[in-house]
């Protein structure tokens, strides 16, 4: 990819060649019928045709679309009649679904999709670098392995934050926005962690890398599917493979830094040694740090392709929903002159079926006046929407549910794995660091196949996105339990591999599904809020770790099994299967 300036404009105002006419008009009685009675249909084709022709320089090309003006309006009737919403927004998004439908899957869907993939890439590496930097924080600062724990408590309080913050804000101020500030923000403040003088500093720096972190994933998953083509939808799933490689390359560097830059085992804080004993340095325990600057080099590597080599267009639907019709009729034009093929949509094809909607331009509002018209909608007519109807309505509070079941079972486990895989139920007493981290790394490993396979399961046709979801989070449930069973750290070993491989299943599915469900208008909020009750569990996760595991180690470990359990069976309620049909 060339470099970019970013401080450049680089939307272009046509992308000459790119449009076709649609087809000439079939015989009425070969035409399904339309939605309304129309004058002169003959004359409606020839004067979008002349609009395609003669407006977007393709005058001299006798190429045609496949498709025709009354097939189009058909097909976005029978959608419209299927969802139950019938709006000026909603024929109008159906039509830019069949627009990026007949473009397909291209160049820039692919350079998104790897662009995308750093926000799952992020997260999870941040995740998992905090949990393998707690054993290094006990021994350098005098915390103790309990009350370490809440180092990750700082890491979700900020992830909480900024997945509400993101979330929100891209359905206000647009996607792009939050696509490039979310790793720059993360970048910046991971790297500061390492500079921290104590653990207050270091919780105060990982609470400030997860805001910048926590918008990722309902930002970059929002985003993505609004350009896929809903026939390669099951893309959304794949996207999160990121996320286990994440974890595998986070896992990966503490193998190397951790136990070979580490105090020696046993060695306590300098402050809580008797004078003259040896203790733990700052200089003989920069394994951390150096896992630290090292994540937040990547994330800024990231940030620079983002920002630096790919120049993204807003959401075609975003841009509709704000009223920014030609902005959303030239972004399809230049997804097409991207991937180097055409298309048949037109601002004029698009009020024939959507209708001719009113002109109101912000530009006559001051700058006052925008901020309250943007401040306005943070109210209750955001999540409103997200209640229409008994189906949208029990498939929102279910999956706001198991994401904030999931949110605390997941960290329960894994943002404590290393803690469990060397301390847990082993009567040899603590297992060599090197060989905790060498199983942390296996587990990783194992657990990136899981969502390829996820990808693959969510298009069959008896489990679809509901029923693969549901059986990887009872499977996931299920092996917590066993883990606890055995000491053996080859059998734990075993489990928290198969765990990794399970849960990766699950999240990338739930991950795909639930942008999926929700309206593009509020798709933003939907997802955001989701997160935000994901990342509020996730604050808790700590706390019920540090105390439930006083009384009995494995409490923490039962707890999880036990979230995983209740969302599998709410998952089973879930009323509405998006495998095989369009977003709005």
């Amino acid at each position: 990819m060339p470099f970019l300036n970013p401080f450049k404009r680089h939307d272009r105002e046509e992308f000459l060649g790119v449009v076709v006419p649609l087809a000439p008009s079939s015989p009425p009685e070969n035409r399904q019928s339309p939605s309304r009675v129309e004058e002169s249909p003959e004359k409606d084709d020839k004067k979008l045709d002349r609009v395609a022709s003669e407006e977007n320089g393709v005058s001299s090309n006798p190429e045609y679309s496949h498709q025709t003006l009354e097939a189009i309006r058909a097909e976005v009737d029978n959608e419209i009649a299927a969802s139950g919403h019938d709006t000026v927004y909603d024929r109008k998004a159906k039509v830019i679904n069949l627009a990026i439908q007949d473009i397909g899957m291209g160049r820039y869907q692919w350079q998104l999709f790897i662009l995308c993939g750093f926000g799952w890439f992020a997260d999870n590496l941040w995740l998992q670098g905090v949990a393998v930097t707690l054993p290094s924080l006990t021994q350098e600062f005098g915390v103790s392995p309990t009350n370490v724990r809440f180092t990750t408590c700082a890491l979700f309080v900020g992830l909480c934050v900024g997945a509400t913050f993101w979330g929100v804000a891209s359905d206000l101020i647009g996607r792009r926005l939050a696509f490039n500030l979310s790793l720059l923000i993360c970048g910046v403040f991971g790297i500061c962690v390492a500079s921290s003088p104590n653990w207050i500093g270091v919780c105060g720096m990982y609470a400030a890398t997860g805001i910048g972190v926590g918008g990722n994933l309902p930002v970059d998953g929002a985003l993505f599917l609004e350009f896929l083509p809903w026939a390669s939808g099951n893309l959304l799933t794949l996207l999160s493979v990121w996320w286990p490689v994440g974890q595998l390359v986070g896992s990966l560097l503490a193998w190397g830094f951790v136990p070979n830059y580490s105090c020696a085992e046993g060695l306590d804080a300098c402050s809580v040694v008797p004078d003259g004993q040896p203790c733990c340095r700052r200089e003989d325990n920069m394994g951390w740090r150096y896992l630290n600057i090292s994540m937040g080099a990547i994330t800024l590597v990231m940030f620079a392709c983002r920002f630096f080599l790919f120049h993204l267009y807003e959401s075609p639907k975003f841009l509709l929903s704000r009223g920014r019709q030609k902005e959303a009729v030239r972004t399809v034009h230049a997804i097409a002159y991207k991937n180097k093929t055409k298309t048949w949509l037109t601002e004029e094809i698009l009020n024939e079926i959507g209708g001719y909607p009113e002109e109101v331009g912000d530009a006559t509002l001051s700058n006052v006046e925008i901020v309250k018209r943007a401040l306005s909608k943070f109210g209750a007519s955001r999540i409103g929407p997200l209640f229409a109807g008994w189906r949208l309505a029990v498939t929102t509070v279910i999956l706001w549910f198991c994401w904030a079941a999931i949110g605390m079972g997941y960290p329960l486990f894994n943002a404590f794995l290393p803690q469990y895989l060397a301390n847990i139920g082993s009567e040899a007493g603590p297992t060599p660091v090197y060989i905790t981290y060498r199983n942390y790394a296996i587990t990783s490993i194992v657990g990136v196949p899981g969502s390829i396979l996820g990808c693959y399961a969510v298009n069959m046709r008896y489990l679809g996105r509901k029923g693969t979801m549901a059986l990887a989070t009872m499977i996931s449930g299920v092996i917590l339990f066993c883990f606890t069973i055995s000491s053996n750290p080859n059998a734990q070993l075993t489990c928290s591999s198969l765990e990794a491989f399970f849960q990766n299943i699950m999240y990338g599915v739930l991950y795909a599904y639930t942008p999926e469900v929700f309206p593009a208008p509020n798709r933003g909020t939907g997802t955001g809020i989701s997160a935000f009750f994901n990342r509020l569990c996730g604050v808790m996760a700590p706390i019920v770790a540090i105390y439930g595991g006083e009384a009995n180690p494995n409490a923490p470990i039962y707890t999880s099994a036990s979230l995983f359990l209740a969302s599998f069976v709410a998952m089973i309620g879930l009323p509405i299967e998006t495998r095989g049909k369009q977003t709005l």
